[in-house]
């Protein structure tokens, strides 16, 4: 009988679903590191890029509350 963690069943099923182990995981991600490796850099760099201009636009809004997000100043004029 195996005693297994309360949330690792749910990991561990997903993997079981298509036969794939840890090692076998292992052996497809050096693959892939292979077959992708050249432009890794510049994906993980895009990447980056991405989630800082992110954190910048959601503390843009954090610090100016009165701005609205549908308000292009198109009203003011009217």
């Amino acid at each position: 009988m195996a005693i297994h963690a309360a949330g690792s069943e749910s990991v561990i099923m997903p993997l079981a679903m298509f036969g794939l182990g840890p090692m076998e995981l292992l052996i497809v991600a050096g693959i892939v590191l292979l077959l992708f490796g050249s432009r890794l850099p510049k994906v993980m760099r895009s990447l980056g890029e991405g989630i800082v201009e992110f954190k910048r636009g959601v503390q843009g809004i954090e610090e100016d509350p009165a701005a609205r997000p549908g308000d292009s100043g198109r009203a003011e004029g009217r």
